[in-house]
């Protein structure tokens, strides 16, 4: 009898411990009520980084001679390295296969005194311990900082995994392999380099097409980035670059795809290249509830194909008679940002993961954010998803103050996904929050509000539009 008293007082107090465990590490908490982020000390810390950061642009009363150079390497790791995206791939995520190249593209700008470097990779995200050893790779060889390299990535749920530690990474990426961030980053400095090696005085030609059919939302009957952003830049001598920002996710492809792919993205630059003999970078917009609307084919392969070949055609279409101007301004901003403390909600609205879960996953507990401005386009990277909706309404607020801005995603961190503040209570009819309202809203509300913000100090410190008299048109070249 005593045994057996013994035996289950050890069994509650088991039972105890465990419980108490996973409540602390796990959950579930209740949800934070003191969202106000204006008084928060993290909030004043990033503005004074982002204005030290923008202090040391040069921002000029005219604009002075554009000079633009860039360069593309092979970032295809060896088959067999986890593939990034779909934590429901089978066989931890391997890869069997290559379908197409993954390319690392890079294009620097520069007005003769301030520098700007854009990179976008063919892989899910830039997480930071990439952007970091690609920032130290580049120091080596150039005078270019942290502050003066623009992240982005197409997000192709195809690109190669492995790339971080970490619980969260290896959810999405698969086991870590310290060899994949070495090649990545490696890739990316040489890209990097080479663009900024190879500036030489330059034209360009901007502007944004209304692509509404090649896109849908996904998570409700709400808006989409329709915005299909374009930039040509032609060097002396006639060599173009085309830069492309568009916003709906590569996913085609799904979980059965074991072969690494550009997905659409590639598909879209490599159309781009054939027909021009130009090359071509494509940028992840607000990606966010945003996804394709690819035509129907037999094979997904086919319908990645007719998708990217579609918007590269629709790219051309648009950009056979290009005003061009020679001179800009330009000027990037690149700083850590504090968090609102985070807020997780897989289950229910009222109640988040505990704060060690999400040190228990490796999710970064910092952020980053980026602008770029290129003239009156100016680039913000966010470090999430973000929302589709989002990046249409800022788009359009910017464009009543002369600004053509572009927000593309994985600014070097991934904190999940940006949504409208609107939606952070939204439920269903059966008291579920949406996918990425919940489980991926890491930051909670009024994250929108917060980051809208970081946005517009970027912006402001940018200073003003040129007007079309400072913007002086460039003779083509033959």
């Amino acid at each position: 009898m005593k045994i057996f008293k013994r035996i289950l007082i050890g069994l509650v107090v088991f039972i105890v411990v465990v419980v108490a465990l996973f409540l602390i590490c796990i959950g579930p908490w209740p949800v934070y009520t003191n969202t106000d982020f204006a008084n928060a000390d993290y909030y004043q810390t990033a503005l004074a980084a982002i204005q030290e950061n923008a202090a040391e642009n040069e921002i000029a009363e005219a604009p002075r001679q554009l000079q633009a150079g860039w360069a593309v390497r092979i970032m295809t790791p060896n088959v067999g390295v986890p593939m990034g995206g779909y934590g429901a791939r089978p066989d931890g995520k391997k890869s069997k296969g290559v379908r197409d190249e993954l390319k690392a593209r890079a294009i620097a700008f520069s007005d003769g005194v301030d520098t700007v470097v854009v990179l976008g990779a063919d892989m899910l995200i830039i997480p930071p311990n990439i952007a970091e050893m690609t920032v130290e790779r580049v120091a080596e060889k150039t005078p270019l900082t942290s502050n003066d390299i623009y992240f982005s990535a197409t997000h192709t749920h195809c690109g190669p995994g492995g790339f971080a530690p970490g619980l969260a990474s290896k959810i999405s990426g698969g086991d870590y392999d310290p060899a994949v961030p070495q090649f990545l980053s490696m890739a990316f400095a040489d890209a990097i380099v080479e663009a900024y090696n190879g500036m030489k005085p330059a034209q360009m030609a901007s502007g944004v097409i209304d692509a509404e059919q090649y896109i849908r939302n996904r998570t409700r009957n709400a808006p989409v980035d329709k915005n299909l952003n374009y930039m040509v830049v032609e060097q002396e001598g006639g060599r173009r670059c085309y830069v492309v920002r568009w916003s709906a996710h590569p996913t085609i492809f799904g979980t059965k795809m074991m072969e690494f792919t550009a997905e659409f993205p590639g598909e879209m630059t490599r159309y781009i290249e054939q027909k021009t003999n130009a090359a071509a970078i494509y940028l992840g917009g607000g990606l966010g509830s945003m996804s394709s609307r690819a035509p129907d084919a037999q094979s997904d392969s086919e319908r990645v194909t007719k998708y990217g070949q579609a918007l590269g055609q629709l790219v051309l279409d648009n950009t056979i008679d290009l005003e061009f101007t020679n001179y800009t301004d330009v000027a990037s901003v690149r700083v850590p940002v504090g968090l609102p403390k985070a807020q997780a909600r897989p289950l229910s609205p009222k109640w988040r993961l505990s704060p060690i879960a999400s040190k228990i996953l490796g999710i970064p507990q910092e952020g980053w954010i980026q602008g770029a401005r290129i003239g009156n386009t100016v680039l913000i990277g966010m470090p999430f998803d973000t929302s589709g909706e989002l990046t249409l309404e800022w788009h359009e607020q910017a464009a009543r103050e002369g600004w053509d801005l572009w927000v593309t995603s994985f600014a070097g961190a991934y904190l999940g996904y940006l949504s409208p503040d609107k939606y952070y209570n939204e439920v269903d009819d059966k008291g579920r929050l949406d996918y990425e309202v919940g489980l991926m809203g890491w930051l909670g509300p009024q994250s929108e509000a917060y980051f809208a913000a970081l946005m517009q100090e970027i912006i402001d410190n940018f200073g003003e539009p040129m007007q079309a008299a400072q913007a002086l048109p460039a003779a083509a070249n033959s």
